[in-house]
């Protein structure tokens, strides 16, 4: 077969760019002509892979909006284009919506308000009748198609792999050993780049052409471009298409591996973050590029050119199809917006009775003795509402879980730094572990007994990675068992047989038991004025600079499970996916440490002798608070905090209560028992379900407590305090409306679309789920792309779903103006509520509003 030929078809369908340049060449100006047509690829190839979102590794996995980079378009115009570009459903499907609509979950005054609240409805004077006659089709929205699925045109190819699903799994293989850096024990040359590792790996691989049905491929990748570079020219050049459509052929293309082109943005986002750029997304791009070159190269002329006439008929109607499916998916909006007026009005009704002209800021006054702040989370809720019903004496505070500390942590004796704030931000201060007796010792002691601490450890590391490597080592697959004896089938039977064991602090392994309740994260490198000055933001921030009750707790939380690959998405995800033990540590240390409160007394703010912060962790599988270094709290302090016991006791008991049907055990166990029931559960290397997590997460309140004190919200809200009083220049405002609110439309966005789209945007069964690269992402099964969001258990019970997929409502108790002043300042977020990503209220008096591009609204089923 030649691979050379002359006057193919293919070759007289060249975009107006090329010919431009053939004919500079021509006259003797090629150079210009080329880099002309080199900078319109490269903004095209960029434009794609910036149409992309980070999925964060599984050992800081965070909930990230699939659609994240497309926040600048209108919703139901990423859905139109989600729809043809990669076949990805956005909205809920009908068959979900009829469902909610038999069971009553969406009202006949739900759907009427949604027609009036959705502009284009009213404009196109869309009626209930035509959005329920709708629910008994389904919408038809192609997806285009790349040059890989027109050159599959062989008629046996039902008896193999589609090339779309063959090219798949290759790539995705070839990026699994690239990218690994934990799992395998031979690592693959990295240096030439992603690119020119997968050309190498694919000339060798001898097999693949069987699996496509190709036994010639092997000739036509010979052919295959040198760098990624010519790779993407070289199929650009021949594509045929109009200029303006090449950034949306190129995203269609990396929608087809878009779990890999998730993780390459992710190292892109964490280099720019540092200061640096990564190509990895380019290089993945031009691989997916090449494989269409290959493939081409073994086509003959008359298939070629039958291929690139189909190509081009579909993408030349491409921009007409877009405003097609856009007006098709408006039906869907509507429903979308039906189904979340179903939970908004009840919502209402609830809030409205807070928000009457006589509820003005609560007093904090000595009848206060414990102040709890808790992560926003919305598994905080139900136990703040537990501990304030338990305990007319306890406050408790909604505050962002990483506590304001823009830290990395560094475990002892370990290179390891992890982040350990959300994901939007780069870390700029050190966290490290200190050996710390209660009492304190001399410098010189503490050196020695760091160095022993961190050289015991290191040793047993050494240890540890030895008797690993023989279970992985090949001759010894079969015997390692034998060899290691019932200490290896001990470790299997915990799993089999699971025991009631409270979490396990993997911060410590490896640590000797005598340096364990030693071993302390403070902040490290920050003279006392950096102190002082963190200190004095985070304290005005959470609203505890005015008062100080004698306890005050730093409650962290955290998750419980065993075998489970997604155990960082039941994190903290304000902790980058960890627990927020050291953050709450290490603020409770710098907020109790002598010096700062001298030097905070200098800002104006006297926290009184006798209040002591304590950290804690809130484990959110069990529903247990457990205090953090009670070896350091002063004589004083130690019977508050023993009475505080019986409280958490109460509260956690409570909590358990409520959420026991949910997870299908007897909500009248005993405590014991109940506890108990939960923790094997947590200890169980088989539950799938260790926990919900966040599902159900619906609303954002920014507002003080007594907005929502005593309110059953059924954990399906995050909770964050704010005092527009003690705001004056709304800069605490600004800051949530940017940070906190971005991190909770990211949550409410992944549950969405791994609901919505389980398929591609899921992650799929969890029991199938086999890791890649020690903690990249995960495969379902053996391969296939790598797969990203939520795993279907996650969202599942096995009957149904368990979350509803709506966007999220964000509340807010300040002035419209304070309000507009972000929105108007941060384009980001006049982009979310504009475009419809989530929606916002504030508190106006006795009543609430709504916002809608600019303009502040009653609420639909007010004026009805």
């Amino acid at each position: 077969m030649s691979h050379h030929k002359e006057n193919r078809p293919m070759d007289t369908l060249t975009t107006g760019a090329q010919n431009a340049a053939e004919h500079a060449h021509q006259s003797g100006t090629e150079t210009a002509g080329q880099a002309t047509l080199r900078a319109q690829i490269d903004a095209a190839c960029d434009k794609a892979c910036q149409a992309i979102a980070p999925a964060w590794p599984l050992d800081r996995a965070i909930a990230v909006n699939p659609h994240w980079a497309r926040v600048g378009m209108p919703l139901r115009q990423v859905a139109a284009r989600m729809a043809l570009l990669g076949g990805i459903q956005v909205f809920p499907s009908r068959e979900s919506q009829q469902q909610a609509w038999n069971e009553g979950r969406i009202s006949p005054v739900d759907l009427e308000l949604a027609l009036k609240q959705v502009p284009a409805a009213r404009l196109a004077a869309l009626t209930s009748a035509q959005c329920l006659d709708a629910l008994h089709a389904v919408p038809q929205l192609q997806r285009l198609p790349v040059l890989i699925d027109v050159l599959d045109n062989d008629p046996k190819r039902h008896t193999r792999l589609s090339w779309r699903q063959a090219i798949t799994h290759q790539v995705s293989q070839t990026c699994a050993a690239f990218f690994d850096q934990h799992q395998a024990d031979w690592q693959p040359e990295r240096s030439r780049g992603l690119y020119a590792f997968w050309r190498y790996t694919l000339l060798h691989d001898h097999g693949i052409g069987t699996l496509m049905g190709l036994p010639d491929l092997g000739d036509a990748l010979a052919t295959l471009p040198a760098t990624r570079q010519d790779a993407e020219r070289w199929v650009m050049q021949r594509l045929g298409m109009p200029q303006a459509i090449w950034p949306d052929y190129l995203e269609a293309v990396l929608l087809t591996v878009n779990g890999w082109a998730s993780w390459t943005a992710y190292l892109g986002w964490e280099a720019r973050l540092e200061g640096r750029e990564e190509t990895h997304d380019r290089e993945l791009l031009a691989i997916r590029l090449a494989w269409g070159a290959a493939l081409l190269e073994g086509k003959d002329d008359a298939a070629a050119g039958q291929a690139f006439a189909a190509l081009q008929k579909e993408w030349q109607q491409a921009p007409a199809l877009l405003q097609q499916a856009e007006a098709a998916l408006l039906i869907d909006e509507v429903w979308q917006v039906a189904l979340e007026i179903g939970f908004q009005r009840p919502l209402a009704q609830q809030l409205r009775c807070s928000a009457d002209l006589t509820c003005v800021p609560q007093k904090v006054d000595d009848q206060v003795d414990v102040q709890a702040a808790f992560c926003i989370d919305v598994r905080s809720e139900p136990l703040r509402r537990a501990l304030e019903t338990v305990s007319p004496t306890i406050r408790t505070i909604g505050f962002a879980g990483f506590f304001g500390l823009p830290v990395a942590y560094t475990p002892l004796a370990t290179q390891a730094r992890r982040p350990q704030l959300p994901g939007l931000l780069a870390p700029v201060m050190e966290v490290t572990d200190c050996i710390m007796p209660p009492g304190g010792t001399d410098h010189a002691t503490d050196i020695r007994q760091l160095a022993a601490a961190s050289s015991a450890r290191l040793t047993r590391f050494a240890l540890k990675d030895q008797w690993h490597a023989a279970s992985r080592w090949p001759s010894a697959a079969f015997s390692f068992v034998e060899a290691a004896g019932f200490g290896y089938l001990g470790k299997l039977g915990q799993w089999l047989r699971p025991a009631g064991r409270t979490r396990v602090r993997d911060d410590l392994d490896g640590l000797p038991a005598r340096y364990r309740q030693i071993c302390r994260p403070q902040l490290s490198g920050q003279d006392l004025a950096a102190k002082v000055a963190l200190a004095t933001r985070v304290l005005h921030a959470m609203g505890l600079d005015s008062y100080l009750a004698p306890l005050v707790l730093l409650v962290g939380h955290g998750s419980q499970s065993v075998n489970n690959a997604h155990a960082a998405m039941l994190d903290c995800g304000a902790c980058c996916g960890q627990t927020g033990e050291v953050n709450a540590r290490s603020l409770a240390q710098l907020l109790n440490d002598v010096p700062v409160r001298a030097g905070l007394r200098g800002q104006g703010i006297v926290i009184p002798a006798q209040t002591w912060f304590v950290a804690a962790l809130h484990n959110t599988t069990t529903d247990d608070i457990d205090g953090f270094d009670l070896d350091l709290l002063p004589p004083a302090v130690r019977p508050r905090w023993d009475r505080l016991q019986t409280v958490l006791v109460k509260a956690g008991d409570q909590v358990r209560r409520e959420r026991a049907p949910k997870l299908g055990l007897n909500q009248d166990l005993p405590h014991d028992a109940l506890l108990n029931q939960l923790r094997r559960r947590a200890n169980d290397g088989a539950q799938t379900r260790p926990e919900w997590g966040l599902l159900g997460n619906a609303a954002f309140l920014i507002a003080p407590r007594q907005r929502t004190r005593g309110m059953d919200l059924a954990g399906r809200s995050f909770l964050h305090d704010y005092e527009a009083s003690q705001d004056d220049d709304g800069s605490v405002l600004e800051l949530l409306m940017t940070a906190p609110m971005l991190v909770t439309h990211w949550i409410n966005w992944q549950y969405h679309a791994s609901t919505c789209d389980p398929v591609r945007l899921g992650s799929g069964n969890k029991v199938l789920h086999n890791v890649v690269g020690g903690n990249i992402g995960v495969f379902e099964g053996n391969g296939g792309d790598l797969r990203t969001g939520l795993s279907r258990q996650s969202l599942h019970d096995g009957q149904r779903w368990r979350h509803e997929p709506l966007r999220l409502t964000v509340v807010i108790d300040a002035s419209r103006q304070a309000i507009d002043n972000v929105i108007d300042k941060h384009a980001v977020v006049r982009q979310l509520l504009d475009n419809g990503w989530l929606h916002l209220w504030r508190f106006d008096q006795a009543r609430l509003l709504r916002y809608e591009a600019g303009v502040w609204r009653a609420l639909e089923w007010d004026i009805v």
